[in-house]
């Protein structure tokens, strides 16, 4: 009995280191592409950290299932590489509406199914588009800083392959302990706890339609449905729509404290929800108890966490945001090339979102979605074997947003 205990506790706090130390660079970038101050981007951190937290225990101990929340590393990454927002309020307005979004999801059926109905490869090309800007940026740190950031690459190249939950995490200890040695860390403030703020949001129209939309939508599509997609492999059946109702619900209370939406866990769960933290599946829910006090600890210090990650040089944190999205970089690539007829409209998806354009004050990504809808619905329509509805209802493969 204790040592499942042991082995529940500590697949929960790997879990949330994997989580935290892997992918806050990306919130720090989303956070200085914001031009945040320092206590707005501990309110950030902490806010995620509720969100996860509170999310998290529900739903463990509702359902009796590892249901694991985290935040949208993608939305991060959306953040970060869209250009042209006004500021902070205003893209707290986008959160509120992509938190919206998602509880609407789970209340009106309709909505998830016309979600579904985007091409994987249309929303797959948005995705990779997105995640590019950050790894593309790793590539531009290599003249500035070759011994770093080459040794981290080739490190992460090499874990990856035995370990590759922990590569990020290994990627960052070893590369605070190289930059310290080149003598690259800056002096580190003194522990301190968060300190929450509220955002009065700002509804502006393009920031809504450039931001919040494309922000729900890689949410939900490389968030959410393969958090649903590891809990099924695992042997368990997950409450979609409540779900998604809570993670949603957090997410529009933490936007009034600046952070972006929250989801289900993917990477995590996968930790919770194995035979490694406990051998009885009907045991494993406990993880998420675990987890969410983890969570709770990460929240209560996010401050800190915001110093100690300030202290490192921008070339580490760009490196560890590139290696911890390179995976995921691939792997949307990969899908939103892979059906032939489609492959046009995706890459030209891929390109519009890679551009980083700002027209009528709507960024990039809702830009690069309409191309590839256009492209792809012009094919359909003018070739006379095609039809694009036909083609658009049988793109939504799954049932999760049905249940």
């Amino acid at each position: 009995m204790k040592s499942g205990w042991i082995s529940l506790a500590t697949a929960a706090l790997v879990a949330t280191i994997a989580g935290v130390g892997g992918t806050l660079p990306v919130i720090l970038a989303a956070a200085h592409a914001m031009g945040t101050t320092p206590a707005e981007t501990s309110s950030w951190v902490a806010g995620l950290g509720i969100a996860t937290a509170v999310s998290s225990l529900y739903l463990s101990v509702r359902y009796r299932m590892p249901i694991n929340g985290a935040w949208s590393t993608s939305g991060a990454a959306l953040i970060a590489s869209t250009q042209g927002i006004p500021g902070l309020r205003a893209a707290v307005g986008a959160f509120v509406l992509a938190g919206a979004l998602i509880v609407l999801t789970a209340v009106i059926r309709p909505l998830g199914q016309l979600i579904q109905r985007i091409p994987a490869s249309i929303a797959s090309a948005m995705l990779a588009g997105i995640l590019l800007h950050l790894v593309v940026a790793m590539a531009e740190q290599l003249p500035v800083q070759p011994l770093l950031v080459l040794s981290l690459i080739v490190l992460f190249l090499v874990v990856r392959v035995r370990f590759p939950a922990l590569a990020s995490l290994v990627v960052l200890a070893a590369g605070g302990l190289l930059a310290w040695a080149l003598g690259l860390v800056k002096p580190i403030p003194p522990l301190g706890f968060s300190q929450l703020e509220l955002i009065v949001p700002t509804w502006d129209v393009g920031t809504l339609i450039g931001l919040g939309l494309p922000l729900y939508l890689v949410t939900m599509a490389s968030q959410n449905l393969p958090g649903f997609a590891v809990l099924r492999s695992a042997g368990y059946d997950p409450p979609t729509r409540p779900s998604l109702a809570v993670t949603g619900a957090a997410s529009v209370v933490t936007a009034f404290l600046g952070a972006h939406t929250s989801n289900l866990a993917a990477i995590s769960a996968a930790l919770c929800a194995g035979p490694d933290a406990h051998p009885d599946p009907a045991e494993r829910w406990k993880t998420g108890v675990f987890y969410a006090f983890f969570w709770a600890v990460m929240a209560l210090f996010g401050a800190s966490l915001v110093g100690l990650f300030g202290a490192l040089p921008p070339a580490l944190l760009t490196t560890i945001a590139g290696t911890a999205l390179l995976g995921a970089t691939a792997g949307s690539m990969g899908q939103a090339l892979s059906v032939e007829k489609e492959r046009l409209a995706a890459a030209g998806t891929l390109a519009v979102t890679l551009s980083g354009i700002t027209l009528f004050g709507i960024g990039s990504a809702f830009w690069g979605l309409m191309f590839g809808l256009l492209v792809l619905g012009l094919e359909r329509l003018l070739k006379p074997e095609g039809n694009v509805w036909r083609s658009l209802r049988g793109a939504g493969r799954g049932r999760d947003i049905e249940n």
